[in-house]
């Protein structure tokens, strides 16, 4: 009888080696000839980041060049998370990163930005001007060298801005569940199954104003929320067979990515103000829109402004392709690595 059990903690502890080893296959104590010890899992490609509303955003761009309306312009401040909201381990449950957000929906509506959120480089290299060590090319090339002069009036001023914040994160405003199981009691072969289901649902809001600069006046005030959900679901079955134990179990579950709708708050919100601002009276204004005989200047990954006279050959059509410039998906890169 002890010899059996010896034996079956042998075989035990010979299947878990096993299984180390295996797991441990693909990590060498010494690095491969590229440098690494393993190499990293994935090959998903970089997309774009769109929500429901971002198409909106576009047809406003698209709109304001169809009929000529000028863009004011429009700076962006801080939008906070105010809701001070700690993950478990220790980090923001909420982004900090919302003011970026802006800045990128108001270039997918087309809309002319000043940068005021991060000015660092900008006034060092004024500053560097001012004390004449910066310099730029002459009309006689990199030998003609002259220091940078600053212009009264070179910067432009701001028409708008926008700030604000994210304002509630709410947890588990209603939540269900299932857990059953059944089984086998008096059986010389027992077998249970259980099933599992969960459900639960939270919110998150933001507050943003618009102000005209000049006059500090609040010209446009929105406050939205978006309901998230969550969910888990699972299956098990427990079975004894001839004195063996089988347990098993799968499951799926998921939760909507808390920052996305963050993102999707903010483009709704800068689809009303662009809306506001741009004098649409609504989204009937992106019916029947044709095609944009400028050409397209915003996508999915947001806008773009050629620094070149070359909106024919650059890459603004193709930014939104998850195969593009990628190593293993594009052939022209695999072509031009060799």
């Amino acid at each position: 009888m002890i010899a059996g059990s010896v034996s079956r903690r042998l075989r035990t502890a010979g299947v878990a080696c096993a299984t180390a080893a295996l797991l441990s296959g693909c990590i060498s104590a010494s690095a491969s000839p590229q440098g690494l010890y393993a190499t990293p899992i994935g090959n998903a490609p970089v997309t774009a980041n769109p929500t429901p509303y971002s198409a909106a955003l576009y047809c406003m761009a698209d709109y304001a060049r169809r009929y000529n309306l000028p863009s004011p312009r429009i700076a962006v401040g801080r939008i906070s998370d105010y809701t001070g909201t700690v993950s478990a381990d220790g980090g923001r449950q909420v982004t900090g990163g919302a003011s970026l957000m802006a800045m990128t929906a108001l270039a997918k509506a087309g809309a002319r930005m000043i940068e005021r959120y991060d000015t660092s480089v900008s006034e060092m290299e004024l500053r560097y001007a001012n004390n004449r060590l910066i310099g730029d090319d002459g009309p006689g090339g990199a030998e003609d060298v002259q220091y940078r002069r600053i212009l009264a009036g070179s910067v432009p001023g701001t028409d708008f801005y926008i700030i604000g914040g994210i304002t509630e994160v709410n947890y588990n405003i209603r939540s269900g569940g299932f857990d059953m199981a059944a089984g086998q009691v008096n059986s010389d072969a027992p077998l249970s199954t259980a099933f599992a289901g969960k459900a639960y649902v939270m919110n998150i809001g933001i507050d943003l104003r618009l102000i005209q600069t000049t006059t500090f006046e609040v010209v446009d005030v929105v406050s939205y929320q978006k309901q998230i959900i969550g969910r888990e679901i699972s299956a098990g079955v427990f079975d004894f067979l001839d004195g063996n134990v089988f347990d098993i179990s799968a499951g799926d579950g998921g939760l909507e990515p808390v920052q996305l709708a963050v993102r999707a708050l903010i483009e709704r919100a800068t689809v009303e103000f662009m809306a506001n601002l741009y004098g649409a009276p609504g989204p009937e204004v992106c019916l029947n829109a044709g095609p944009d005989p400028l050409g397209s200047t915003v996508g999915p990954t947001g806008g773009y402004y050629p620094a070149y006279p070359n909106t024919d050959t650059n890459n603004g059509e193709t930014r939104a392709d998850p195969s593009r410039w990628h190593d293993r998906r594009d052939d022209a890169v695999r072509r031009s690595r060799y």
